[in-house]
């Protein structure tokens, strides 16, 4: 009797490695996207990776006024925002996988 349960946890145990490789990878392959987002009609664009690190910036020149600062400043925070709301959801989406089913606090 005890061999089997031995047989059951060595079972559940290689489960486990092959779902932290899968998740391993599906993390890197998130790092690898680019999500973009935008404000003003596509004026600001911000680009993220999958990992939330801002990669690139795009300001068309019209949103540009140096009287109205505020402005572009506000849009850069709105298009960077939209990217981050993006990045979360395609993380959630992509890792939630991996939790379904399991009652995991903390876990995205």
């Amino acid at each position: 009797m005890m061999m089997r349960g031995n047989g059951n946890m060595q079972n559940m145990m290689k489960q486990m490695q092959k779902m932290q490789k899968k998740m391993a990878e599906a993390q890197e392959e998130l790092g690898e996207k680019q999500i973009e987002g935008t404000a003003g009609g596509g004026m600001v664009t911000v680009i993220v990776s999958g990992h939330k690190q801002v990669v690139d910036v795009k300001i068309n020149e019209e949103a540009v006024d140096p009287d109205d600062v505020e402005m572009l400043q506000d849009l850069v925070l709105a298009a960077t925002n939209d990217a981050l709301k993006k990045a979360d959801e395609l993380t959630n989406s992509t890792m939630g996988q991996f939790t379904k089913g399991m009652n995991l606090p903390g876990m995205f």
